[in-house]
């Protein structure tokens, strides 16, 4: 798995996605934040994570989606239950992942980070493939960019977030980075 020099990852299905924009000048990628995400929570599968972050979701589709509706979001990718791996924001562009959040005293994470979604629930184990695949994304990106730290969801938002949850093997995903 390669990250190029315009953002993208060899490795990754391209789904463009308009929640996006220039990072600062200057801003360097020292971050990874870990997330997670299944619409409608809990269930896996389909393309709704895709739609939410192209701003083509159907709010109707599910009782829960009323409360996305004019949502803006995004993240740079999304690696699925089976392990496909899916980029929605080249890693040169700020996508827009983290909200208000704040990591070793700096604010405004989707400035200086790499947001990664991995389809699954806080309290639902995520599969192999999801972390063989995250650490080859990881390797990659480290490879690439001056990538200091990694962190979960809720280390940069913990007012807000909870993800990636308890069950995520955080040992088991530093161990595979060596």
């Amino acid at each position: 798995m390669i990250a190029a020099a315009d953002g993208r990852v060899d490795a990754a299905r391209y789904v463009a996605s308009p929640n996006c924009d220039e990072r600062p000048p200057g801003a360097a990628i020292t971050l990874l934040v870990i997330h997670n995400i299944s619409l409608p929570p809990g269930e896996f599968g389909g393309e709704d994570i895709a739609r939410l972050f192209t701003n083509e979701l159907d709010i109707a589709a599910h009782p829960y989606y009323r409360s996305l509706a004019g949502l803006r979001v995004s993240a740079h990718f999304l690696i699925r239950r089976t392990g496909e791996l899916l980029q929605f924001v080249p890693c040169t562009k700020r996508a827009w992942h983290a909200g208000a959040s704040s990591w070793c005293g700096r604010s405004g994470c989707n400035d200086f980070s790499i947001g990664i979604e991995l389809e699954g629930a806080d309290d639902v184990p995520y599969t192999d493939a999801q972390y063989r695949v995250l650490a080859e994304l990881a390797r990659a990106l480290r490879s690439a960019y001056p990538i200091t730290d990694i962190a979960g969801h809720c280390d940069i938002a913990p007012t807000r977030k909870t993800d990636p949850g308890p069950s995520f093997d955080w040992p088991r995903f530093r161990s595979s980075l060596a």
